[in-house]
């Protein structure tokens, strides 16, 4: 019934609003007479059908998007979304981020980050009723628990298949849940990387920036056994031969054209409540902005450029810096706008919508009241939540608490362990041990664990943890210089340092570690009741917020179908498409900006030095005029970079843009700045995509990198 009413209301109202939103396939058949108008050549059905073409070459990475383009596992994402794997691979000898990678065979191709996956999804199954069944009067803890033991049976089922990885995800709150069901390719590898002075050109100046001139664009490769299944790293493992893969297009679009992007959009808002928003943009945004970027600070300060522990930090520095601009763009333009007037305006037409009606009065009436009195309740402790969940971004502290949290776990039932301590996820943690070696620095480390612990230790003594104060000999009287040898002890003496040692600690039980001397393992130990405290604590809320949300987003379905307002789960990093058109867009009074950039540009930017230090010969092809066959004549260039209307956010990252007729036209890579806040909701003005162009994809591939081997791999359509 529930599937019913949102395809009714999307459908009313689909051609008004149709780039606004992320729709789930199996939504699209209801848009097809649209979709047809808007440019899609295309049947709509084959987009909804996740076994059949274009949908199969779609794949996740698990945190970016990417996409089959050979019928030999060849796999095209953005240079950012390989970033973890060419630094894995680069040391200061051969430094594959600086000065980029090729690999001409397959036996040059290179293992990427251990843990690498490629997902390809097969399934995607409603489950709603398995999953809430029986758990009617259940609330807080119990529900919580309830649903989380059937979604552990449902994934168990569906990973009976060997080679699979299944996940149930909630949408509209937990009104709705779905079973996926993906192939999961163990053996990723590197293949070919541009120069970072290509892939990251601009760096983050240009982030989030428009106009902008960057070549974000990199490729792996799949393998499995030589029966075709899944399987770890081996030289006897032969190429993934996908069902169906992407051709790319050296035409490109035009100004206007009809794209498409299939992809897996990580986390947008647009339903959350004027209480939530106001707190996330006065509050949470500015002090996330602030603990990032000293953040990067301490990096860059604690860790010279061109050292290797500059190098192990830099895809951390990447991310930290990306996120650190979104909120500065989601506080600037919250600011000059009316997002908090609107969403308590909304709120007020909900009430009264619900208060005309005795039925709705009846199931609606507490939900708006019970909503806004939980989230207060999950914002009690936000100062100091806020400055204890960036020292997850460190190292030594959540490893050791994750590897006693692993040895308490083991003497459950598997079934019974928390969900990231089961069997099924141990080579994926063994995995993030092993990643450690080439993302650890102890001096960075300690620097940061020390810059959050004094912020810490300044919380009024209410909001301060007792078992932590006594791990770090923090007094009432806080000394920084105390604290700083109490870690610089901790970091000398401790050996999870060392990858033998870690892993080793895997299989170790409560006893072994409760008699260890290791610091970070007595930390850990130490802080291990605490901890599962306020775990419960934290479960009791959520399930309580589990029951109310879906309620509110009930009453927000309804009331919108009504409208006849589109309705689209907030993003939730399972598969979604969205549709839209090559676009500009005017960013400010008096400034247009037009859809596409030209090779020109990068030569007027560049400027010799990070990050405007285009490769010499790049610049010498452009000067040149070496366009060759990707010379588009209404440009009087090659195209760079376009925008689109395409509704996106982080997670599309990689996703192939595509044509009517689903060829690969250009990379989705970024949005511009003023489209950041779209996260909250969509403005058809100023909501703008990034991608780029594949004919300047291509045009890097043949004239500067000259990577034939891969260009003849991949089918090209002129």
């Amino acid at each position: 019934m529930k599937k019913l009413l949102v395809s009714v209301a999307l459908a009313a109202a689909f051609g008004a609003h149709a780039d606004e939103g992320m729709w789930q396939p199996y939504q699209l058949p209801a848009m097809a007479d649209e979709l047809k108008a808007k440019g899609l050549e295309i049947d709509a059905k084959s987009i909804s059908k996740l076994t059949e073409f274009p949908m199969n070459a779609v794949i996740s990475l698990g945190g970016c998007t990417a996409s089959f383009v050979s019928p030999k596992g060849l796999v095209v994402t953005n240079h950012h979304c390989a970033y973890g794997s060419i630094q894995y691979n680069s040391t200061p000898e051969k430094n594959l981020l600086k000065d980029g990678f090729l690999a001409k065979n397959y036996g040059e191709e290179l293992p990427a980050t251990p843990g690498s996956r490629i997902y390809v999804t097969e399934a995607v199954t409603n489950v709603t009723g398995e999953v809430k069944a029986g758990l009617e009067n259940k609330v807080g803890n119990d529900f919580y628990q309830g649903i989380e033991a059937k979604e552990k049976q449902l994934v168990a089922q569906c990973e009976a298949d060997d080679g699979y990885r299944c996940q149930v995800y909630s949408f509209h709150g937990g009104l709705e849940y779905y079973l996926v069901k993906q192939l999961e390719i163990r053996d990723v590898r590197l293949v070919y990387n541009p120069a970072a002075s290509v892939g990251k050109y601009g760096g983050d100046i240009d982030n989030w920036m428009w106009p902008r001139h960057t070549g974000d664009f990199s490729f792996y490769r799949g393998y499995v056994s030589k029966d075709g299944k899944p399987a770890d790293f081996s030289k006897d493992n032969v190429p993934y031969e996908p069902k169906s893969f992407l051709k790319v297009s050296a035409k490109g679009v035009s100004d206007g054209d009809f794209v498409m992007v299939a992809g897996y959009p990580g986390r947008t808002n647009r339903y959350r409540t004027a209480n939530e928003v106001e707190n996330q943009f006065e509050w949470a945004y500015p002090e996330g902005k602030m603990l990032r970027e000293r953040f990067i600070e301490i990096i860059k300060e604690t860790a010279p450029e061109g050292s290797d522990e500059r190098i192990k930090y830099e895809s951390l520095i990447a991310g930290l810096a990306n996120y650190a601009k979104n909120f500065t763009s989601m506080i600037e333009f919250y600011g000059k706008s009316t997002m908090l007037d609107d969403r308590k305006a909304r709120e007020a037409a909900l009430t009264a919508w619900i208060n005309k009606d005795s039925k709705r009065q009846a199931q609606y009436g507490q939900t708006m009241a019970e909503l806004d009195k939980l989230i207060k309740e999950s914002q009690e402790h936000q100062a100091r939540d806020i400055i204890l969940g960036y020292i997850g971004y460190t190292t030594m502290l959540p490893t050791a608490r994750s590897l006693y949290r692993l040895a308490n776990e083991k003497q459950l039932d598997d079934m019974a362990r928390e969900p990231g301590y089961q069997d099924r996820d141990m080579t994926r943690f063994k995995s993030g041990l092993e990643r450690i070696d080439r993302r650890y620095a102890p001096s960075v480390d300690k620097a940061v664990v020390l810059d959050l612990l004094s912020r810490y230790a300044k919380l009024p003594s209410e909001e301060r943890i007792p078992e932590l104060d006594k791990a770090f000999g923090i007094g009432k009287k806080f000394d920084a210089a105390k604290l700083s040898k109490v870690l610089d002890k901790m970091y000398a003496k401790t050996e999870l340092g060392d990858k033998a040692t870690r892993l080793a600690w895997m299989d170790k039980s409560v006893a072994d570690f409760k008699a260890s001397k290791d610091p970070f393992i007595q930390f850990a130990v130490a802080m291990y009741d605490t901890d599962m405290a306020q775990e419960k604590k934290e479960k009791e809320l959520y399930g309580k917020l589990m029951k109310v949300r879906p309620q509110y987003m009930d009453a927000i379905i309804a009331y919108n179908k009504e409208l006849g307002k589109p309705v689209y789960a907030d993003a939730n990093s399972s598969l979604r498409v969205t549709v839209g058109h090559v676009k500009g867009y005017s960013p400010q009074d008096g400034l247009v900006a037009v859809p596409f950039t030209r090779l020109e540009g990068i030569v007027a930017k560049d400027t010799g030095e990070d990050p405007f230090d285009a490769p010499k010969k790049q610049l010498e092809l452009i000067k040149q005029k070496q366009y060759g066959d990707y010379y588009v004549k209404s440009i009087d260039s090659v195209p760079v970079n376009f925008l689109s209307t395409l509704d996106t956010t982080g997670g599309n990252s990689g996703s192939p843009t595509l044509n009517g007729r689903a060829e690969l036209v250009g990379l989705l890579f970024d949005g511009v700045y003023e489209s950041i806040i779209g996260d909250w909701g969509y403005d058809t003005d100023t909501n703008r995509s990034i991608q780029v162009d594949s004919r300047y994809m291509l045009w890097v591939m043949k004239y500067l990198d000259h990577a034939d081997n891969l260009l003849a791999e991949m089918e090209i359509v002129h």
